[in-house]
């Protein structure tokens, strides 16, 4: 029925023609262009009621209430702290994404040069703590869950760990991504949304014993599901092979299969700035969930054999890789990532267009270690098979654009992949492989010939059987950058294994970047006692980002009542974690006594093992001792952590044998209090914020240059702890930074590493005779039937010690002894402790970032503007 007005008269505004999805955010033109297809009604009203909720008490309390009765559909008198924890999550997201939105938006308009971080881990942690303090609304959040009946530390404990990584390289990532976002850089990470993580690790008769880690068996409140977008990854099938009109030869890769990626979003706050950043994982999905008509057919296996095939590539971080099938999988995984990632970026330039040659300008990537290699050799596939570059065009641009972090000069760890395999999988790459190593080769020939043994050692295809593709040689080709993460290691890595590269391409192409650690985690929330003093005695907070400013606290060390606040707060914190060692371990020690920490990835070169057969010294030295001797004796209490990669046989034992030992020496009524021993369960980032400001000694021991850097050993020192190690990684750089009587260095040096080797292998170098009596005792089956650590004695007789424990087991039950001695004298240790503090503003991950931004990256920082609105 009509109202006798004509359209043109109608007051109705006219509903927008199309309404349309941009994946890569509006930039100003697009935006006025939309804007300006709404009526002028219509984007008032949005304008009015996208304004940001306030930060106040009551409009946090009134937004948690509210996703308590709504999203949770919960009641206020029926919940626990997991619900609780759930709703303060959502309003603590709700204000993430505001941040989040105006970042990308402002972003999206200017469109700065960005940096992409690949990395296959981020080990975030728990987000709900970092993102309120990081805001500047923890205080604020924690009378507002108080007047509502909840603990605030309660519903921090409800959290999960994301399990997104295993160690350095993850928490490193993780690092960077705050500084990042703190530092207003630009930036995205690129990383997998594993389902099960690597695994959850439990001890089983002293064993270590893998369950899969259910961390997203609940909605995870701090990622963004982005579901529409989905992108086809393919693997294996054939390539084609044509003549384009101008007689260039044209590859064309038909894949045999294919999935999706489907991204999801972890928006990255900045510490007081508006800035959040953002990673996108990838998830794997079938193209086709189910096959209905195998279910019809009976046929169940096969109605849901391709959304199993599909979603194994994202369920576990590094699956084992002993067998052919879990090779193909980590394959497939580093394929998938790098692929989707690409697709991400190189369709967010399109965007801009501008000429692919100023890629370069707007793209910067950084291949966090080997495995994000193949983005370089997918990019130069997308330029020269889907855009139609020339060879040499799209090479200049990828080598413009990627930058190379290498985080090992361990052999064995240099990652490889057989030609037959990689040839299956991914048929057009392995072409591009092989073109990108016959041009390089014929460079070197030229600029070096008739060197065939040069040629041989620098192909990026090794000539075994079968052939094998060296990753990080490809990834040094295909970088314009190459860095190492610490002074010695960046060294090693040019008069090692790319001496022939450094020699080719000059010096000035690798570089060293030092790591850091954030002090907002590793400090500022992890041990918010100490960060509370800190702040009250430099006068202001400004030390959290300009971490240099700690060497106002060096003035303090002669100062008593200071020195005894630090210590109370020492105390507090290993009164803390005492009780996470009864919890988890069922072993009660004491606060007074020393508390000596080696927590990290389980690994022959970090000698866990000399680690626990000096234990054992220590513990056969207390039951000879009479009852005076042992009145004089400092109380320890020996702290381990880690995991051992599934696959790895001996690790695993170096765990049985830590808890063996533990066995035996904490119900030892002789030794009592003296030593007890616990190694604690399933550690991850959440425990090591206890850990790690309860440390009084904390151990770094790796066989000089083998250790890359390390980045613990920053967060223990940055909290007052003392460090024994070698003179390996970033100890030698925090050796230079705290003065040599705030350490105690022990073993042999990088450059002696091979002629003691050389020795042992073939002069007959006898054992030292106080390990040859650990061993006698392992042996006599003081700690359980001898016959199960055979292997592990086996590396130090049959296996010739590789890593040199024999070699350095004298100097290190020496420097424990330095270590006794020094503790006993409390008013000196309190300086120590305070000094190692004050000098740890080198080792800020801010400054690391500096770096690079600098120096590799050519990026700026850009500052967020608060706009008020959603």
């Amino acid at each position: 029925m009509s109202d006798g007005k004509s359209p043109e008269n109608s007051t109705v505004p006219k509903r927008p023609m199309h309404h349309r999805r941009n994946f890569t955010g509006l930039t100003t033109k697009e935006l006025d262009a939309e804007k300006a297809k709404w009526p002028k009604e219509t984007v008032d009203l949005w304008a009015k009621l996208s304004k940001k909720e306030a930060n106040d008490i009551e409009t946090i309390q009134r937004s948690i209430v509210h996703h308590v009765t709504t999203t949770l559909a919960r009641a206020a008198y029926n919940m626990d702290n997991f619900s609780a924890y759930q709703a303060v999550a959502l309003s603590t997201r709700d204000r993430l994404i505001s941040r989040w939105n105006e970042t990308q938006g402002q972003l999206s308009k200017i469109d700065p040069k960005r940096v992409y971080y690949l990395s296959l881990e981020f080990l975030l942690g728990r987000s709900m703590d970092n993102a309120l303090l990081n805001m500047g609304l923890k205080g604020t959040y924690d009378k507002s869950i108080e007047k509502l009946g909840f603990n605030m530390e309660d519903i921090i404990e409800s959290e999960v760990d994301a399990a997104l990584g295993n160690g350095g390289l993850g928490r490193l990532a993780a690092c960077y991504m705050d500084s990042l976002a703190t530092l207003d850089y630009p930036a995205w990470g690129y990383g997998l949304r594993y389902n099960y993580g690597i695994f959850q690790q439990r001890i089983v008769d002293g064993y270590q014993t893998e369950y899969p880690d259910y961390w997203l068996n609940f909605d995870n409140p701090w990622e963004l599901a982005r579901l529409d977008i989905s992108i086809q990854i393919g693997f294996g099938g054939h390539v084609q092979t044509t003549q384009d009109e101008y007689g260039v030869t044209r590859h064309n890769w038909v894949p045999g299969q294919s999935v999706q990626a489907i991204a999801y979003d972890v928006p990255i706050p900045g510490y007081d700035t508006e800035n959040c950043n953002n990673i996108r994982l990838w998830r794997s999905k079938p193209t086709r969930v189910f096959d209905l008509t195998s279910f019809n057919e009976g046929n169940y296996e096969k109605s849901v054999e391709d959304a199993t095939n599909a979603e194994k590539i994202t369920s576990v971080l590094y699956p084992n890789d002993n067998t052919m099938a879990g090779k193909e999988l980590r394959l497939k995984q580093q394929y998938f990532w790098t692929a989707a990632s690409l697709h991400d970026i190189v369709r967010r330039f399109k965007k801009s267009m501008r000429e692919w040659s100023d890629f370069p300008d707007q793209v910067a990537i950084q291949l966090n270690d080997t495995h994000p290699t193949l983005a370089i050799v997918e990019l130069q596939r997308l330029l020269v098979d889907e855009e139609m570059l020339s060879w040499d065009d799209a090479w200049e641009i990828v080598t413009k654009t990627f930058a190379f972090t290498n985080h090992t000069v361990l052999p064995e760890a240099m990652e490889k992949w057989s030609v037959p395999m990689f040839e299956y999988l991914l048929p057009r790459h392995l072409q591009i492989i092989f073109d990108i190593n016959l041009f390089f080769l014929q460079k070197v020939e030229k600029k070096v010939p008739n060197d065939r043994g040069l040629l041989n050692r620098m192909s990026i295809i090794e000539e075994a059987q079968p052939q094998q593709i060296r990753m990080a040689h490809l990834a040094v080709v295909g970088s314009h950058k190459v860095n190492g993460v610490a002074a010695l290691h960046s060294n090693l890595i040019k008069t090692t294994i790319f001496k022939d590269f450094v020699e080719y391409y000059g010096e000035e192409k690798f570089i060293n970047m030092t790591n850091g650690v954030t002090p907002r985690r590793w400090l500022h929330q992890s041990n918010p006692q100490l960060s509370a003093l800190i702040t009250q005695t430099l006068g202001n907070d400004k030390w959290l980002k300009d971490l240099s400013l700690l060497k106002g606290l060096a003035a303090k060390t002669g100062d008593a009542a200071f020195r005894k606040k630090w210590m109370t707060i020492k105390r507090n914190n290993k009164v803390r974690l005492a009780e996470l060692i009864k919890e988890r371990c069922q072993v009660e020690v004491s606060p007074d006594a020393l508390f000596d920490v080696q927590v990290k990835r389980i690994h022959e070169y970090k000698r866990q093992f000399m680690n626990i057969l000096s234990v054992i010294h220590r513990y056969r030295t207390i039951k000879s001792m009479t009852a005076a001797q042992k009145a004089s004796v400092q109380p320890r209490v020996v702290i381990f952590g880690g995991k051992a990669a599934p696959g790895y046989y001996i690790a695993k034992l170096v765990i049985k044998l830590i808890n063996s030992v533990a066995a035996v020496v904490n119900q030892d009524p002789a030794v009592g209090d003296l030593l007890k021993v616990v190694f604690i369960p399933d550690y991850n980032v959440s425990v090591a914020e206890v850990i790690v400001p309860a440390s009084d000694i904390s151990q770094h021991i790796s066989t000089a240059g083998t250790e890359a850097s390390g980045t613990s050993n920053m967060k223990f020192v940055l909290n007052g702890g003392l460090i024994i190690g070698t003179l390996d990684g970033a100890n030698v750089e925090i050796l230079e930074e705290v003065g040599e009587d705030n350490i105690f260095i022990f073993g042999c040096m990088a450059h002696e590493v091979e002629d003691i080797r050389h020795a042992q292998r073939y002069r007959g170098v006898p054992m030292d005779p106080a390990l040859q009596g650990v061993i006698s005792a392992i042996e006599k089956g003081t700690f359980e039937d001898p016959k199960i650590f055979q292997p592990l004695i086996s590396t130090l007789t049959v296996g010739k010690d590789f890593y040199l424990i024999s070699s350095d087991f004298a100097s290190y039950i020496a420097a424990n002894q330095q270590v006794d001695a020094a503790y006993k004298k409390q008013e000196e240790w309190s300086k120590k402790s305070i000094l190692c503090t004050a000098h740890m503003g080198k080792f800020s991950s801010d400054r690391s970032v500096k770096e690079y931004a600098d120096e590799i990256w050519n990026i700026k920082p850009y500052s967020v503007e608060d706009e008020g609105h959603l």
